[in-house]
């Protein structure tokens, strides 16, 4: 009996041994198919991106270079605005101007200042990149509203001047209260040779910005909800402000 007994219990250790084996090595089998799949998607992935901005710096030069054939076919809609952080006695190269299209102009005539790089600003604004493969009209990176730009309806996005890129905060010191510009960044002025989010390195930044307000550094922004409601002009402190109406 105690020889049966233990030619039972070896029996039964050799299964549980040979079982072990064999889940080991479908795990095994398991893994290494999981991770030629992982690596297939995200080699088609990284292609995918290598396509789409393939010679990207390259392509935003040239991008940026037509610009300055836009200002000298029309001027009257196109600006160049150099970069504030650049003296009056620098010596300037094209990529450290930014290009506007003005697409409107405030009619509140009334609104003569511009913000300073110490002011907090109020804006609305979308982000796109240069038109490429797959997005026509530019990859739209950031966005407070969607399809066409109304001030009943838009998010806004309250910051510091000094706290967008450079190129950014150049064109806000030029504009009105009720301007709309599309600006044209080059990637000096923006965030360079190092990727930001789904932004690539070197890319030329295209905003459209809408000025809605602004308060100086020691101010304090007021709230702000215009949906389904109006505007209308108060003075505070001597400056006259957009405000919804009560």
């Amino acid at each position: 009996m105690r020889l049966l007994e233990s030619l039972y219990q070896q029996l039964r250790q050799q299964r549980r041994m040979q079982f072990f084996r064999t889940k080991s090595v479908l795990c095994s089998f398991f893994f290494i198919l999981f991770s030629l799949a992982f690596s297939a998607c995200a080699e088609s992935d990284d292609e995918e991106q290598l396509g789409e901005y393939a010679d990207w710096q390259a392509r935003n030069e040239a991008y940026f270079l037509t610009l300055e054939d836009s200002l000298n076919s029309n001027p009257a809609v196109w600006r160049k605005l150099r970069t504030y952080s650049m003296t009056d006695k620098a010596t300037t190269t094209n990529t450290d101007y930014v290009y506007v299209k003005v697409l409107q102009t405030s009619e509140l005539t009334e609104l003569t200042e511009s913000p300073i790089y110490t002011d907090t600003v109020r804006v609305a604004y979308r982000g796109r990149l240069i038109p490429s493969a797959s997005y026509p009209q530019g990859y739209v990176f950031d966005q407070t509203y969607v399809g066409n730009f109304d001030l009943r309806t838009t998010d806004v996005s309250n910051l510091a001047v000094k706290g967008y890129v450079d190129g950014f905060a150049t064109a806000l010191q030029h504009m009105h209260i009720g301007d709309q510009w599309r600006i044209y960044i080059p990637y000096q002025l923006g965030y360079g040779t190092t990727a930001k989010s789904s932004i690539p390195a070197y890319s030329t930044l295209i905003f459209d910005l809408v000025l809605i307000d602004f308060v100086s550094g020691s101010d304090k922004m007021e709230p702000w909800s215009a949906r389904g409601g109006a505007l209308r002009l108060v003075n505070k402190g001597g400056a006259l402000r957009l405000v919804n109406k009560e």
